[in-house]
């Protein structure tokens, strides 16, 4: 069998970095278990130069930009170098929200209205109001972890909500009130259903990743119908946006109905995080679970 080096790459620069920095010691700390690993904090955003395809496969841990748009797997697929997760394009639509949410309608799985508009453009309070519904959900358009989300009710509300965004590309999309969940998908397969319940009920950067400020509950007590419908829609959204390896998808479930809310294609690895939880449903263990996320990839290296 062909000798290879584990390379963890984290950190990079994006909102998420300080978060990034820390999914990948927790890593790094499961894989040396298994194998022999090599960690790499990137300081900026470009593939560290000692990397090749004959000695290195990748585990990347990237939050954010770089890692999550289909930059960081473009660059390791033009060196040929193997790595576990998805490739750039299915990166690329997962990261442009209303890209996924338009793959993901296409397999049959409701999603919520959306517009999507520039943080230049004169949008008003009370026109996304009288479109989408009294109350809303603005967030960044291409980005991951909560960053900027906003839930405004009321015109005036929305209104101070527009005024406060940073430059880029925006989306808001109606309030679908319900209970949120989190999925994680391994090979293809859904494992378990974890429930998300914030304190002030919305699930932003900060209670994303503050210890105590979320409870979860998991596997989430939905009900076997239900249970087996999202997992069969986390499967289905995987397959719809090209996705290889691992993803966690998100959903709200309603009285009636659920819809999804969008997939993470590099899904956050720290003591908060929903993928490990997910997994835990099906008695993987955070080791065990790093270890089956690296696998498909050392098997491409092995097959080269």
């Amino acid at each position: 069998m062909k000798s290879f080096k584990l390379a963890v790459l984290c950190g990079g620069i994006s909102p998420e970095r300080d978060v990034s920095l820390v999914s990948g010691n927790y890593v790094a700390k499961a894989l040396e278990k298994f194998y022999d690993v090599e960690k790499f904090e990137l300081a900026e955003n470009k593939l560290p130069e000692k990397l090749d395809k004959k000695n290195y496969v990748v585990m990347p841990v990237m939050h954010g930009d770089y890692g999550e748009n289909g930059g960081l797997q473009r660059d390791l697929e033009s060196a040929g170098i193997a790595f576990a997760g998805c490739g750039s394009l299915s990166s690329l639509v997962c990261m442009v929200k209303p890209a996924a949410k338009a793959l993901m309608r296409s397999a049959n799985i409701n999603t919520a209205r959306e517009i999507l508009f520039d943080s230049s453009d004169k949008i008003s309070g009370a026109s996304l109001v009288e479109i989408l519904g009294n109350k809303t959900v603005i967030k960044p358009a291409d980005k991951g972890s909560s960053v900027g989300l906003k839930c405004p009710e009321g015109a005036a509300e929305t209104d101070k909500a527009l005024t406060d965004l940073d430059k880029g590309q925006w989306m808001a999309e109606s309030f679908f009130k319900g209970r949120e969940l989190s999925v994680g998908v391994l090979n293809g397969r859904a494992m378990g259903i974890v429930e998300i319940k914030p304190e002030g009920g919305v699930y932003d950067f900060k209670r994303k990743y503050t210890a105590g400020s979320t409870k979860y509950e998991f596997p989430a007590k939905i009900g076997d119908e239900n249970t087996v419908k999202i997992q069969a829609a986390a499967e289905r959204a995987y397959a719809a946006c090209g996705c290889r390896d691992f993803c966690r998808v998100d959903f709200i479930l309603g009285e009636t109905s659920f819809i999804a809310l969008e997939i993470n294609t590099l899904p956050g690895m720290t003591p908060t995080s929903l993928l490990p939880k997910s997994a835990s449903c099906i008695g993987l263990s955070f080791d065990d679970l790093c270890n089956e996320m690296v696998k498909p990839a050392i098997q491409r290296f092995l097959n080269c």
